[in-house]
């Protein structure tokens, strides 16, 4: 049986491509950090192991006898903007990722990456695999890291025929998501305490369908090639109104707050959050973003690895029936 390695598996992304795994009669191993307890993983039929990617050691160690490296693990907060954390886990723990399939003799390295780290587009003309990088301006080292990880995978590729690929989603939305990451706007609309919305939007893709495709890499997909895994662009206004009536909820904002605003509303934000040290429900830098249409072409995922495009109602669903058998709503 081909046994599977997953760097964390316990996330919102790797609960959904560890269930895959299992579905799929794979065997798999989960590397969860060292003193978390891994509440999404209760129950399935793999082996648990504890280890930290920054430790090269962990990562050697507990591969071992693998025949595939998915590597999830990674710092994905947007707040602190800036620290070294984020290179340590997201750059440092990608090199160990990739030296421990290579001790390792590892068949097949897929590393999920970031749409971020490609250059977004409009609507009418998205952005792809081809264009280049545009958030540097913003300072964020989430960004800048990630997109670190996977140079350097690319790097290890090139120079020392890692047999890697790169998948990189962009939003996602399902269940299993226990911080709440994207599930926070879904409760937001939920409980209509969604004040307005914003001008910009961004590529909207269910989970499942990321850990779908992510899955299909083990066997398909181009060595050294990079793959968007998005769904559909929309503006959040479109979004809002479509998770709204996904949710049964009448009542949900259909006014644009003006670019002014929001981002006076994210300075004002950081600034209390510098004092007070508590994370900002929304940065600086972020509130330029919320501003932006930042939109995607998955087209070459959909071609090559067979990346499903299911509306995002059904994701919605699932992560309500989530969110209430868990006591978010």
């Amino acid at each position: 049986m081909i046994k599977i390695f997953v760097s964390g598996p316990d996330g919102l992304l790797g609960s959904n491509v560890v269930r895959e795994l299992l579905h799929r009669g794979y065997s798999v191993v989960a590397m969860v950090l060292k003193g978390r307890r891994p509440v999404t993983l209760e129950g399935l039929a793999l082996e648990v192991v504890y280890g930290d990617i920054t430790e090269l050691n962990d990562v050697v160690t507990l591969s071992a006898g693998c025949d595939c490296f998915i590597h999830i693990a990674a710092i994905t907060d947007m707040w602190p903007t800036l620290g070294n954390h984020y290179f340590k886990v997201n750059l440092e723990g990608t090199k160990n990722a990739i030296e421990a399939s290579l001790r390792n003799n590892i068949k097949r390295f897929i590393h999920v990456g970031s749409a971020s780290s490609f250059g977004y587009g409009t609507i009418e003309n998205p952005g792809d695999e081809t264009s280049p990088y545009k958030l540097a301006p913003y300072k964020l080292d989430y960004l800048e890291s990630k997109k670190a990880g996977q140079e350097a995978v690319l790097e290890a590729v090139r120079t020392r025929n890692l047999p890697a690929i790169i998948v990189c989603p962009t939003f996602m939305i399902g269940p299993f998501d226990t911080k709440p990451s994207s599930g926070a706007m879904v409760i937001a609309i939920a409980k209509n305490k969604l004040p307005a919305n914003t001008n910009g939007g961004k590529n909207w893709v269910p989970a499942k369908d990321v850990a779908f495709a992510i899955c299909n890499a083990i066997d398909r997909g181009r060595i050294g090639e990079s793959y968007i895994l998005g769904g559909e662009n929309l503006p959040f206004k479109e979004a809002v109104g479509r998770i709204a009536i996904a949710l049964g909820q009448e009542k949900y904002p259909k006014i644009i707050m003006p670019d002014m605003l929001i981002k006076a509303l994210g300075w004002i934000n950081e600034k209390v959050s510098q004092i007070n040290g508590n994370p900002p429900k929304l940065s600086y830098p972020l509130a330029i973003i919320a501003c932006e249409g930042h939109y995607f072409n998955p087209a070459k995922a959909i071609l090559e690895l067979g990346l499903p495009q299911t509306p995002i109602e059904e994701a919605v669903l699932e992560l309500k029936q989530w969110f209430e058998e868990n006591g978010y709503l």
